[in-house]
């Protein structure tokens, strides 16, 4: 009996959707610039990363010190007047958005703070909420209008704190102090203050934890459709152990946007993901050791092609930053490893600007193409698990191809190659059908040039 060949439709000619930003991150590029020499310019450039969200900055003291990003660390004496240039430190924040901008990201700028898992600094409520929304104000205008020596940069998203809900297995917040009720109130001040102070600028949050805590969800929404508020983007978080899962996401909280009415006019923004099996003990650490390797790159390239054809507007990725969540870069050397080069194949389809059909006969292969007159590109994955799922063959088959030779290049991605070219094709043929081996965990990247 002939073996079952799985099979994998790519209709270039088939224009479906316009590709979405699915391969922004959390943090900016860093560097030694003490010691010059190391740094993920170059690399985070080429792989055409659009946002970088600033949650968590300080917390990579390579950032140039921890007097970065966070309402707190800017505006550090509180009593302080919130008119005065003196009272900001814009210094090194201002190294940190260049970088952004230096390889072609623009910041998508959380106002709040880092996660506090131990002392509690930033994570407080404000004493005085407006006055906490005037000090964002004087952030955004630094930013944008040149005000304090500043810019005009035009940063577009604002974001309005992060995971008011969380809770650790003790009870404990690391990232609200008070209470929702308290948080909701505070979101209504701020966003309005900055709404009516910059009304073309997007403004939402709150980055939940995730989106499937509906009574939080509902009363958060509750209170926006009372005050006749309407967010820019709602924005959530989510850590998984099966892409797919990601889809799920996108339509839950899209019915929760029908609910109230407001699904056209706001994001859907999922500014925080990653692999996560469990979230303690030792399959935690397998999760981190997964996030460093070859299966963290095949969850990238399956997430992102999952969000493509999802209800979810942008993702994010966690984290960029030298870390542990870091699965893109080498957290000493800076130089890229497996889990970088799913965000360079995007980036190119990204180019692309056009989503381009593509079906799989399997929930385990994860495919997303892009095309244009000159060049389509398809990312294909195998993400599995069970890290005992069996190797197997995909057939690809190109269809819809317009006339005339066109040249097929093979590039892949597994545990001996780094998105390397492993062969070339050439053909007249409109349609053109190829078997590929796929080992669990490895990335093909398909690029036809006409």
């Amino acid at each position: 009996m002939d073996r079952f060949i799985e099979k994998l439709i790519v209709d270039t000619s088939k224009p479906i959707a316009k590709m979405k930003d699915m391969h922004s991150v959390n943090n900016v590029p860093a560097g030694d610039f003490v010691r010059d020499g190391m740094n993920n310019f170059k690399a985070f450039a080429e792989a055409k990363i659009p946002y970088c969200r600033s949650h968590d900055a300080p917390g990579f003291y390579g950032y140039c010190g921890e007097f970065i990003v966070d309402v707190h660390r800017i505006f550090r004496n509180f009593d302080a007047d919130v008119d005065d240039e003196a009272s900001y430190d814009f210094e090194y924040t201002d190294k940190y958005v260049q970088a952004a901008r230096e390889v072609g990201s623009e910041v998508f700028y959380r106002l709040g703070a880092m996660i506090e898992h131990y002392k509690k600094v930033g994570t407080y409520p404000p004493k005085d909420f407006k006055k906490w929304a005037e000090i964002c104000e004087h952030i955004i205008l630094h930013y944008n209008h040149g005000w304090n020596k500043g810019f005009e940069y035009n940063l577009k998203y604002w974001e309005i704190w992060n995971e008011p809900e969380c809770r650790n297995a003790d009870g404990s917040n690391p990232c609200w102090q008070g209470t929702l009720e308290q948080f909701n109130e505070f979101f209504v001040v701020v966003f309005k203050h900055l709404k009516n102070r910059f009304p073309s600028l997007h403004i939402g949050g709150p980055a939940y934890c995730g989106c499937w805590r509906d009574q939080i969800n509902h009363d958060f929404f509750d209170v926006l459709k009372k005050e006749n508020i309407v967010l820019d983007f709602f924005s959530f978080h989510g850590y998984h152990r099966e892409p797919s899962q990601y889809y799920d996401d996108g339509e839950h909280a899209y019915q929760l946007l029908c609910e109230y009415g407001v699904q056209g006019k706001t994001e859907l923004i999922l500014d925080e993901w990653n692999y996560v099996n469990k979230w303690t003990g030792p399959e935690f650490i397998k999760s981190i050791y997964a996030i460093k390797g070859l299966k963290g790159a095949s969850f990238i390239a399956g997430t992102m092609a999952t969000g493509q054809k999802s209800k979810l507007d942008h993702m994010m990725y966690y984290d960029a930053r030298p870390c542990s969540w870091n699965g893109m870069f080498d957290t000493t050397f800076l130089t890229p490893i497996k889990g970088y080069y799913p965000f360079k194949m995007y980036g190119e389809m990204y180019g692309l600007k056009k989503q381009v059909l593509t079906e799989s006969e399997n929930e385990h292969t994860y495919a997303v193409g892009a095309g244009n007159a000159k060049k389509t590109c398809i990312m294909v994955t195998y993400f599995d698990n069970d890290n005992s799922a069996p190797a197997k063959d995909v057939e690809i088959v190109l269809a819809g191809m317009k006339g005339g030779y066109k040249t097929i290049e093979y590039y892949l991605l597994d545990n001996d190659h780094d998105c390397e070219l492993i062969k070339t094709e050439k053909t007249k043929a409109k349609t053109k059908k190829t078997t590929l081996r796929f080992d669990l965990y490895s990335t093909w990247f398909i690029r036809v040039l006409t």
